[in-house]
């Protein structure tokens, strides 16, 4: 009979992965990552030079942008294949990819975390719409980010008469996960967890193919008195790893916060309700963020479900706040939590007193089944069919996470930028915009370094695609990008066609609205 769980440490339990496993690590962000089963991996890597040539497998980003998270996995030899969602949080291993020093591939967030649950199944892989004619598309790349990768992952079929890609499964061998707590027989449940993440699917897919499963907890109990509250059954944990509070955080931003793991307290979500929104006084100046956050909340409808994207899409949140429409509609992040307010910076992936909180991969088969009414999104180049990039700039590349699905399967799509980059000023003087200081880099381009978003397989699609900025706003049409509004105090040819690499269509052209430009100074 099965016993007890093996309860060790951090260096035994990464001293079982054997060179040339592949190795699948949970987590979003800092949440959910297993800190002390990657810091040990690379301990145990600079110390003895093993294991060696691992094939890395995640789906959302993973780091601080500095030291943790899958940063410790950046180690020419330790690794020599990486299939991630998204790079920018672990630009050490961008750079390893950047220097042609390892295999590299970035394929969608929502693909990646459902791709596990294919791999747990032994299915032949991921077969879904999702990325065809982006650059993940074989016919553009097949989401290969260097020379050195050269084996197709993902590949076109043709079903029923329409096109389709499939993401080929592989086996995976080791699975690094995390939870809250852990009973004597190895269940695991997270109730100190701000996502479930894909923590099953990744046990289940490394159990299957006769690997071992580590876990990183923060605390033991005898038993797990509800078994609902399992989230991977103890059978398939072959390690148990009791971390200290520093290795623990539940997010790279914050130690602990309970509002991540509760219901809201009273009837209805308000100002105040999370640093996001307390971060912006509800009186505070004009800026183009608050502007393009308030003219993209004008095409959020109640009773919508929603996602967010990070950055400038935040400011959503924050417009819904001062006029008090945060309870009309529904906030969700790709992570799982369903309603709340989102959080921000590293403790993105989590929300201020979530109603609901599922799974990833669940999440992932809403959202591509056009279960989103809106998503607004960030946009870095936006291109004359409408076409955009989030990806690739400036030698970097900093991966699409879950922005391909959402992008792709969203009923109505709202893009906020700015409208160039780059020492951009701008203000508001008595309702009107001011540009202080031109920004030096174009946003608005005759191609895009790289589609991420294509814009003819939307207007195909059907989906209603608007760009806002803080000086006009565009729209999808079959004539490309048409300009559909001017903000007040903007010169259209001076401001606007003269900034541009391409010359929209402008059939009726309308000012924006004087809402977006409230609570200016005199």
């Amino acid at each position: 009979m099965r016993g007890a769980a093996r309860i060790t440490s951090a260096a035994e339990a990464v001293a079982a992965i054997p060179s040339g496993a592949t190795v699948a690590v949970s987590g979003f962000v800092g949440a959910g990552h297993p800190e002390a089963l990657t810091a040990a991996l690379e301990h145990r890597f600079l110390s003895s030079a093993s294991p060696r040539d691992l094939t890395l497998l995640y789906a959302a980003g993973q780091g601080d942008r500095e030291q943790r998270g899958l940063n410790h996995l950046a180690h020419v030899g330790l690794v020599k294949r990486v299939v991630g969602g998204h790079w920018n949080l672990a630009p050490k291993l961008g750079n390893l990819a950047l220097a042609n020093q390892i295999e590299a591939y970035n394929f969608p967030q929502g693909v990646l975390c459902v791709w596990f649950r294919e791999i747990a199944a032994r299915r032949s892989g991921v077969i879904t719409k999702v990325g065809l004619n982006t650059f993940i598309d074989p016919q553009q790349g097949g989401g290969r980010l260097n020379a050195r990768t050269t084996e197709p992952l993902v590949e076109r079929l043709t079903l029923d008469g329409e096109e389709w890609l499939r993401y080929r499964a592989f086996p995976v061998t080791v699975g690094l996960i995390r939870a809250t707590t852990a009973d004597r027989r190895g269940n695991l449940s997270m109730e100190r967890e701000g996502i479930i993440g894909e923590v099953l699917p990744i046990a289940q897919a490394a159990k299957n193919h006769g690997g071992i499963v580590i876990a990183q907890i923060e605390r033991v109990v005898d038993r797990i008195t509800d078994p609902k509250s399992v989230r991977v059954p103890g059978a398939l944990v072959d390690y148990v790893v009791l971390s200290q509070p520093e290795e623990h955080p539940q997010t790279f931003g914050e130690q602990f916060n309970e509002a991540y793991v509760l219901a809201h307290p009273g009837t209805a979500i308000g100002w105040g309700d999370g640093p996001a929104i307390q971060s912006t006084s509800a009186h505070a100046l004009c800026s183009e963020r608050k502007i393009i956050g308030r003219r993209a909340l004008m095409e959020i409808r109640a009773g919508d479900i929603v996602n967010l994207g990070i950055g400038l899409p935040e400011t959503v949140a924050i417009a819904a706040a001062e006029t008090g429409r945060l309870d009309e509609f529904t906030l969700t992040v790709e992570s799982g939590p369903i309603g709340g307010v989102p959080a921000t910076g590293l403790s993105f992936g989590c929300s201020h007193y979530p109603e609901a909180i599922v799974d990833q991969p669940s999440q992932f088969d809403f959202y591509d089944g056009g279960g989103l009414d809106v998503a607004a999104l960030g946009a870095l180049e936006v291109d004359a069919e409408g076409s955009v990039n989030v990806s690739a700039f400036a030698g970097r590349f900093a991966g699409v996470g879950g922005f391909v699905n959402i992008a792709q399967s969203a009923r109505r799509v709202v893009f906020c930028c700015t409208f160039r980059a780059g020492g951009l000023d701008v203000a508001v003087r008595r309702g009107a915009l001011r540009i202080g200081r031109e920004g030096q880099h174009a946003k608005f381009v005759k191609r895009v370094q790289q589609v991420c978003f294509h814009g003819p397989s939307a207007l195909a699609r059907g989906q209603d695609v608007i760009y806002v900025t803080e000086r006009g706003v565009f729209q999808l049409t079959r004539s490309g990008l048409a300009l559909i509004e001017l903000a007040k105090g903007a010169d259209l040819q001076k401001d606007v066609l003269q900034q541009m690499e391409f010359e929209p269509t402008i059939t009726q052209l309308r000012q924006m609205p004087d809402a977006c430009f409230q609570n200016t100074q005199p």
